[in-house]
């Protein structure tokens, strides 16, 4: 390389040096300005994400509160509800849901603002919820956002009754109630159980003449059997039946004859449809009972102890609850037969058009039976209707006792989709009682026991408001 080429190169190399050492400082002194552009997007970035870590802090408070609050509301309204649909005037009412609210709302996450009330409203069909609450938020606050509410307006819960147009299905309801003779051992306690059964009936049919949905109601009283309409009776009983058996005992110059009558009241069912419900008809037909012309028939001179078929006439259900008078035996089977002939749709045309029962599949419909007794099941019938243990008497029809037979009819019952609820009265921890009853339950939640009048009444109310719609309806 000539001499004069070499000092050119090192100028260029020199030249290219001083450029680059230029370059290296202009990007030198850019990058010291873009770590302030990254500090500024960062300083932002950090407040951002502490903006929505303590916006979440503050809307897990929210949802806590929230969920607090509506569930002390529901609770409220639901019992405020049932007040109502218990006889409770509607300041009663209002004042329990806020007391009950503001019991269920000491331990919630602190609040601001809680103006929640109550009130009723659609003519005492719905209780609703008034006012605003809020809850804090110390986060969001940095965006001006002081509080929260815990609902809108238009989201504040309300508990519709079914007591009133509200009301979601109809209701087939028969009352078994037991009038024999230790219901008046003392009489307080017919006298109690006429003041449980009306309780329940005006809880049952308070609405039926503005509900779209209504209760029908059968009452079914029974002793030593039942006694149906004359218009029924001569409907299930066999018209060949003699107005009068025989019965003996002993042989030879001991023999002695025993005239039994018939009366105006039946025994169970034999055949092969003794627990269905059937339609009484030939090979079908109800005993007709027998009782010693001798002594006083309970069943024929108590007129007010009638089975009253389904209605819709509350008057006619609380007058024939009224009217029962008490004596006999207790031949649980036979009235829990009559609960289940109530029901069915099968004795429609028995019963006539007016009480005449829905089908079993009907929708929006529920068939309840409530069965009532003070004692263990311990009267049968024999073959011709003469109670067994009467002079000359056979053995049970039906080879079983009153308890057993009452059983295989609640199966049946149960089987065609009717809730059976079952109340024992007084029973003295009488196993067998108890232990039927509980078998002819649907479940252990509809079987109860009483043991004063209070208790009574109680489980009685308890059974309707369990057959009274009541819901959050928003």
């Amino acid at each position: 390389m000539s001499n004069s080429v070499r000092p050119l190169t090192d100028e260029l190399r020199s030249t290219t040096q001083s450029a680059a050492s230029r370059s290296a400082g202009l990007l030198s002194r850019f990058k010291r300005s873009e770590s302030g552009n990254v500090a500024m997007l960062f300083g932002v970035m950090l407040m951002t994400m502490c903006l929505l870590i303590g916006g979440s802090v503050d809307m897990g408070r929210w949802l806590n509160a929230r969920d607090q609050t509506f569930s002390a509301i529901d609770a409220a309204i639901l019992a405020a509800g049932r007040a109502l649909q218990t006889g409770a005037s509607q300041a009663d009412a209002i004042a329990l849901a806020q007391r009950v609210y503001d019991s269920n709302t000491k331990k919630r996450i602190k609040v601001v603002n809680d103006s929640v009330r109550f009130t009723v409203k659609d003519d005492g069909a719905t209780i609703a919820t008034l006012g605003q609450v809020s809850v804090r938020t110390p986060f969001l606050g940095f965006v001006n956002i002081e509080s929260l509410p815990l609902f809108a307006k238009d989201e504040a819960p309300e508990a519709t009754t079914a007591q009133d147009r509200y009301e979601r299905f109809n209701r087939e309801v028969a009352i078994m109630l037991d009038v024999s003779g230790s219901m008046c051992s003392p009489c307080s306690k017919r006298d109690d159980m006429k003041v449980a059964a009306k309780d329940l009936v005006q809880i049952l049919m308070k609405n039926n003449a503005t509900s779209e949905f209504k209760a029908r109601l059968a009452i079914v009283p029974f002793s030593g059997d039942v006694r149906p309409a004359q218009s029924i009776l001569s409907q299930v009983t066999d018209p060949a039946a003699p107005s009068t058996v025989t019965k003996t005992t002993g042989s030879g110059s001991k023999k002695k004859y025993y005239t039994y009558t018939k009366s105006k009241c039946v025994g169970e069912r034999t055949g092969a449809q003794k627990y269905t419900n059937a339609v009484a008809q030939s090979g079908a037909y109800v005993l007709p009972s027998y009782s010693d012309s001798s002594s006083n028939n309970y069943c024929d001179i108590s007129t007010t102890a009638t089975v009253l078929p389904l209605t819709l006439d509350q008057d006619a259900v609380t007058a024939r609850i009224n009217g029962l008078a008490t004596g006999g035996g207790t031949a649980g089977h036979v009235g829990t037969a009559w609960a289940y002939y109530m029901l069915s749709p099968s004795w429609g045309n028995i019963v006539g058009n007016a009480a005449r029962p829905a089908d079993f599949a009907t929708e929006g419909l529920k068939k309840i039976a409530i069965l009532m007794t003070d004692g263990e099941y311990n009267l049968e019938r024999d073959s011709q209707g003469v109670t067994v243990g009467d002079s000359g008497a056979g053995s049970s029809a039906n080879g079983k006792t009153s308890a057993q037979q009452a059983v295989e009819i609640c199966t049946r019952m149960k089987n065609d989709g009717i809730e059976v609820y079952t109340v024992g009265f007084d029973l003295g921890g009488n196993t067998t009682a108890i232990n039927t009853l509980s078998a002819c339950a649907s479940n252990s939640s509809h079987a109860y026991l009483a043991d004063s009048g209070e208790q009574l009444k109680q489980a009685f109310r308890d059974i309707a408001i369990k057959l009274t719609d009541l819901y959050v309806s928003k």
